[in-house]
């Protein structure tokens, strides 16, 4: 089972949408992004298909491609119009024009998005029409989202385990997602902080809107206040249209500040406005805008030492530090290795068409034993590549052999080596960079593998290195 809780059923309306698309991959993830919307989904490949489907049962919504076998978008459009209670049509296609796209608007269509696109701006638009539709009494009010608790038990989707560092986590997690409060998330590297992000955000009262995300450390200065905050034509060289910011985009959902801890000190001080009075200007703009947002920040970094150092205010810190929450890494909760290993080879075998996947006793035991600098994502990351390359139904240890590491911290090691040798050496080469780094301090290495000074020492004895 790739998650770990359930809800308890209820008769709900919910809206109803048909996606059509005659691109597997594509119409698949269309439909995981509504089911994670917690919406009715039906799918169909080609227009004919689709057609029979809209006359055996209603839909509020239909979103198609334009391009089709047998019948393209339009004609679906204008076939659907016929029907005793025709849906609404939100047209996709990769050939975008704007002849077309006014076709589609004069034949009804409520909607045109142009591939490729991403999956919050395809969560936005079908968000933004089923707000219109229940606004207009096409969709009943019970169409929110019906969260309840069963127990401490949510539905938290992508996060998997059942270890007693995670059952804690989820506990938290399930009282936050009650709340409106802002939510601090700590954690290392792949260690799950979007999917906790996500997981808050879909079981709070803002659900039913949009979850907004932006990596803090990924852009500079300039383009992350644009990002942020929006931009007026002309705001500077470039800026030739007006630009709608993440907070305006996130207003009455929420929004992910991913590694906050990089946030530019002239942003923090623009972040720390919004916060507390939930109002802001435009890049080049003088018109204030407010909005209802609810910020969620991460970092894999330690805040309270960055604002002992100055590199982060100290106001700040105190409004966005009022729930936290710490992930643990994949090496303080090895218990749940086998239940995240065995849901990754499901979807990778259904994902790669392979028949189901297993692990030998041997390869388990070797998944285990290694420490995941990597975390979560690492581990996906190890198994997709035995998925793809191992010829069995079942991994073995030496399926995880797969190619000479380039750096430490990866699983893969030359084939010729026996695999707890081949870890050893790996184990062995990060704690010796780590050392290097740390100019040999054992509390500053420690910091940097991740892991207790008590271990780091009986390691360094181990292996025979020194250290200050």
């Amino acid at each position: 089972m790739c998650s770990v809780f359930r809800r308890k059923s209820r008769e709900v309306r919910t809206a109803k949408i048909l996606v059509i698309e005659d691109n597997d991959t594509m119409r698949e993830g269309m439909v995981e992004i509504l089911n994670r919307m917690s919406l009715n989904v039906a799918e169909a490949s080609d227009g004919k298909a689709a057609l029979a489907k809209m006359q055996r049962e209603s839909f509020d919504l239909v979103v198609t491609d334009y391009r089709l076998p047998g019948m393209n978008g339009i004609e679906l459009l204008c076939a659907a119009g016929g029907l005793e209670n025709p849906p609404q049509v939100m047209i996709i296609t990769a050939y975008g024009s704007i002849e077309l796209a006014v076709e589609a608007m004069k034949k009804g269509a409520i909607d045109f998005i142009t591939k490729p696109f991403s999956h919050d701006e395809f969560r936005l638009r079908v968000t933004s029409i089923l707000q219109q539709l229940e606004a207009l009494g096409r969709i009943s009010d019970e169409n929110r989202y019906l969260r309840e608790e069963i127990e401490q038990h949510y539905n938290f989707g992508e996060i998997i385990g059942s270890s007693n560092e995670m059952k804690a986590v989820f506990r938290t997690l399930a009282k936050v997602a009650r709340t409106d409060s802002s939510v601090i998330i700590y954690g290392e590297s792949g260690t799950g902080k979007e999917l906790a992000a996500r997981a808050i955000h879909k079981n709070s009262s803002r659900g039913n809107f949009a979850f907004i995300r932006i990596n803090c450390g990924a852009l500079s200065e300039g383009v992350l206040e644009s990002e942020l905050f929006g931009h007026e034509r002309g705001a500077f060289t470039g800026a030739v249209r007006r630009k709608r910011g993440r907070f305006e985009l996130a207003d009455r959902g929420t929004l992910f500040l991913d590694e906050i801890g990089d946030l530019p000190p002239s942003t923090q001080i623009k972040l720390l406005r919004v916060l507390q009075e939930r109002e802001f200007e435009r890049v080049g703009g003088e018109e204030t805008l407010r909005v209802d947002v609810r910020v969620i920040a991460a970092t894999h970094r330690d805040l309270k030492k960055l604002v002992a150092e100055g590199r982060f205010r100290t106001d700040l810190f105190y409004r966005i530090h009022i729930v936290p929450v710490t992930l643990p890494p994949l090496r303080d909760r090895i218990a749940d290795i086998p239940e995240l290993a065995d849901c990754f080879l499901q979807r990778l075998a259904a994902r790669l068409g392979r028949a189901p996947l297993s692990l030998s006793g041997s390869a388990l035991e070797s998944l285990c034993a290694y420490a995941w600098p990597g975390n979560v994502r690492e581990l996906e990351n190890v198994l997709e590549r035995c998925a793809v390359l191992c010829d069995g139904e079942a991994i073995s240890a030496q399926d995880l052999v797969i190619a000479p590491a380039e750096e430490p911290g990866q699983l893969a090691v030359d084939g010729t080596l026996d695999l707890n040798a081949a870890l050893a050496r790996v184990e062995r080469e990060a704690i010796e960079r780590a050392l290097i780094r740390s100019g040999g301090v054992k509390t500053e290495c420690a910091r940097l593998l991740g892991i207790k000074t008590s271990a780091l020492y009986y390691k360094l004895e181990k292996y025979g290195l020194g250290g200050k």
